[in-house]
């Protein structure tokens, strides 16, 4: 089944890939995003997380720390810049036709002048720090076979932590992928790691081959 076209696919050329884009206005695009979800997170360890009985929160979790994680991101972002974050993004670009829905992600900055651009962000909650096989899955099956950042050569995964140390989760992580995690040089006291990978990109398509994969640690207590 053929898919139909989409209101942006009909209005808007075909999309670049994001950081080419986002070199008109920094180089330093994905530092800079990334800066915002660090300073958002602060933020929610001071408003929120510090202040949470652990014992009694147990019910959706992952989606409502992400909803105010995603607020406090938005706070920390300048009034006018090349991007805006989102919650729940729909990935139409790599959409199957209708009926199926897009694929969704958790978070991600949207580029203001093509809605179509974005860099995405996938959360898990770690509920220990050797329970990480749903965060492997994500990088395997969405990030690694184009599903999820199409038009992106970089993408970050929120791991928050519920009980462990991330030095512990990033050597799982590591072991899972069969893929070394390297520190981050703008962000060396952050629980931030990057791993390399090459992408199976569909036959035909524009799509970045090189992937790196940030990986953020948020402990939530």
């Amino acid at each position: 089944m053929q898919r139909r076209r989409t209101i942006l696919e009909t209005v808007q050329p075909a999309p670049i890939e994001f950081k080419r884009l986002a070199r008109k206005w920094r180089s330093d695009a994905s530092t800079i995003m990334l800066g915002w979800v660090w300073a958002g997170y602060d933020l929610l360890v001071a408003e929120i997380l510090s202040k949470v009985d652990w014992n009694v929160a147990k019910d959706d979790l992952e989606r409502e720390i992400t909803e105010l994680l995603e607020h406090r991101i938005r706070r920390s972002m300048p009034p006018i810049t090349f991007c805006h974050i989102k919650h729940e993004p729909k990935e139409r670009e790599t959409r199957k036709p209708a009926p199926a829905q897009p694929p969704e992600y958790d978070l991600a900055f949207v580029c203001n002048t093509d809605e179509r651009i974005m860099w995405p962000m996938e959360a898990k909650i770690l509920k220990t720090d050797q329970q990480v096989s749903a965060y492997v899955k994500d990088v395997k099956n969405e990030f690694l076979t184009c599903r999820y950042a199409p038009f992106s050569d970089e993408g970050a995964m929120l791991g928050y932590i519920l009980f462990g140390h991330p030095d512990r989760v990033f050597l799982k992580i590591s072991q899972a992928l069969a893929v070394k995690l390297t520190g981050h040089r703008d962000f060396p006291d952050r629980d931030h790691r990057v791993s390399s990978h090459l992408r199976k990109v569909p036959k035909n398509k524009p799509y970045p081959t090189s992937f790196r994969i940030h990986h953020l640690m948020m402990p939530l207590k």
